[in-house]
């Protein structure tokens, strides 16, 4: 599954990951709107895991949780739709975001078991810090689904080795010392904490919150290994729901050719 990730990072150029959250508007809607992303040129799809409390998003992404919630979204019936887009899509790579809660309600195993029996690549888990990560890393490593670590502006040198020990997939380097959507770091500050980054590990580095246009993406891909892009396209489920899936590939074909060009 790993080596789906690995394929995405390598095709000689950054690649274009792009966020939605599982169940927004209704789990009915998210095959078509998951569809719509790789039609678009999404490389990367994440997927969000709704949660009460989801502390590192921003008000776009918390009422996306909030409505996927509303519609019934449940765990089972997540990786009910990965294990579908898996059919659908046997290339792409899926990574679910997401926070402890849901992941070790019924064990770390069990979820890990369960992500990979559904097809999921990787799982990004925003509230368990590496140094008190010893159940659900292991758990992910053991059945071939990669723990995809996020560094930050505050992550130093003397931390990120830790960060580092067992990460696969690729880092993600959350660019802003807050919350998505909402605002996007200096493109000097990008550069530099990806330079520092990319000198200290093998793993691809994607860039995200705070990234919402073309042109803003083609700025971090000048410098990145990979573009996350979430907060627009949860927008775009928010103004049009079920009816989303033709202004999200529209959109998302822009990034794609924004990041591109950039290469």
């Amino acid at each position: 599954m790993t080596a789906r990730l690995s394929a995405a990072f390598a095709k000689g150029r950054p690649a274009l990951v792009t966020f939605i959250t599982g169940g927004d508007p209704t789990p009915a809607d998210t095959g078509a709107i998951l569809d719509a992303l790789v039609a678009g040129g999404a490389d990367v799809v994440e997927l969000g895991m709704p949660f009460t409390d989801p502390m590192a998003d921003g008000p776009a992404i918390q009422k996306a949780n909030l409505r996927a919630l509303a519609a019934g979204t449940t765990t089972a019936g997540l990786l009910a739709i990965v294990a579908a887009f898996r059919g659908r899509h046997p290339e792409v790579p899926l990574v679910l975001m997401g926070y402890a809660n849901p992941m070790l309600r019924r064990g770390a195993d069990w979820f890990a078991e369960q992500a990979a029996a559904a097809g999921v690549d990787g799982v990004i888990c925003v509230d368990i810090p590496p140094e008190e990560d010893a159940v659900l890393g292991p758990a992910l490593r053991a059945a071939g689904v990669a723990p995809i670590r996020l560094a930050t502006p505050t992550t130093d040198a003397a931390r990120l080795p830790a960060v580092l020990a067992g990460a696969g997939g690729f880092l993600y380097y959350v660019s802003v010392a807050g919350i998505t959507g909402l605002q996007q770091a200096a493109q000097a500050s990008i550069d530099a904490a990806v330079t520092r980054l990319k000198a200290e590990t093998g793993l691809p580095v994607a860039v995200g919150f705070g990234i919402r246009t073309p042109e803003q993406a083609a700025a971090v891909a000048r410098v990145a290994d990979g573009v996350v892009v979430g907060s627009a396209l949860v927008d775009i489920i928010a103004r049009d729901g079920a009816q989303a899936p033709a202004a999200i590939t529209a959109y998302t074909a822009d990034l794609a050719r924004a990041i591109a060009g950039a290469a």
